[in-house]
């Protein structure tokens, strides 16, 4: 201990608030110096990360400029992810490669910039897509999808789907899109289930090519909303059959169609690696 701290005699006000003297710090001292909790330091001392050089008369803690030095590069340490334990041996080591530790941390460093970044982009994305106000409103929407359409099937799908990836998928492109996209995916549509219902009454065969070829028409529909892989195709394609409401969808446009599609789907699937009846969504 200094002579300056033995000459300061008890601190009356206890070791979290005043300090010791020059040459060194209470823990409340240290801790709104460095930006840290007393609570952390008083952890660190005991897992003997940090342990102050000296202690009063009285057990109280002083830092010295070399303990606080110390704390800082812990400090360091833990904002770029290391654990308190890696951090002793670092510190505690000689041998140890700081350097090698650190050009390691930089990596996933950048790497988990690089995710933000995407992240970010998304979000801004989906804020310009909410600030140009394109999504449809219940009036525009069965005047582009036509009066049999029925505004609360947006509803219940979201609240289907409205925590899956793909929904927000759907919300950010959906968002982007203008009065005429979406007049564009109706004529796409009108056009393609005329195409199905065209080769269901012609007998064309699940598995031919000219099945695969309309159910790859179909995904790459679904596909403007949500990257539809072949297993979410076929997961699609069960609920044309297992679910009234898509059934009598494509029921209207052909006697017997739900069925037909979800065979072609499911046979399509096959062709790419995909067993239709244990697809999952993912």
């Amino acid at each position: 201990m200094t002579s300056d701290a033995r000459e300061q005699g008890p601190i009356t006000a206890g070791e979290d608030t005043e300090p010791i003297g020059p040459d060194g710090l209470t823990v409340g001292r240290a801790a709104a110096l460095v930006g840290v909790s007393v609570k952390t330091l008083h952890h660190w001392d005991a897992i003997g990360l940090v342990r102050p050089s000296e202690r009063t008369w009285a057990g109280y803690r002083v830092y010295s400029g070399d303990d606080v030095a110390r704390i800082h590069r812990v400090l360091v340490y833990r904002e770029l992810g290391f654990p308190l334990a890696e951090i002793g041996r670092i510190l505690d080591d000689p041998g140890a490669d700081a350097r090698h530790h650190l050009r390691r941390q930089r990596s996933q460093l950048m790497e988990r910039i690089s995710r933000l970044q995407k992240m970010v982009g998304a979000v801004d994305r989906m804020l310009e897509a909410s600030r140009t106000g394109m999504r449809l409103t219940p009036e525009e929407q069965v005047e582009i999808f036509g009066d049999d359409w029925q505004p609360a099937w947006v509803e219940e799908a979201e609240d289907r789907w409205g925590d899956s990836a793909q929904w927000a998928q759907y919300a950010e492109r959906a968002g982007r899109m203008t009065t005429q996209d979406w007049q564009d995916v109706v004529a796409t549509t009108r056009t393609l289930n005329a195409d199905l219902a065209a080769a269901k009454r012609a007998g064309v065969a699940p598995g031919s090519g000219e099945a695969n070829a309309l159910a790859e028409r179909h995904r790459a529909l679904l596909s403007r909303y949500f990257d539809c892989t072949h297993a979410m195709h076929a997961c699609i394609g069960r609920m044309f059959v297992d679910d009234p409401g898509y059934g009598e969808y494509f029921d209207t446009v052909a006697p017997g169609l739900a069925v037909w599609l979800r065979d072609v789907i499911f046979a399509n699937a096959g062709a790419h690696g995909v067993d239709p009846e244990s697809a999952i969504w993912e």
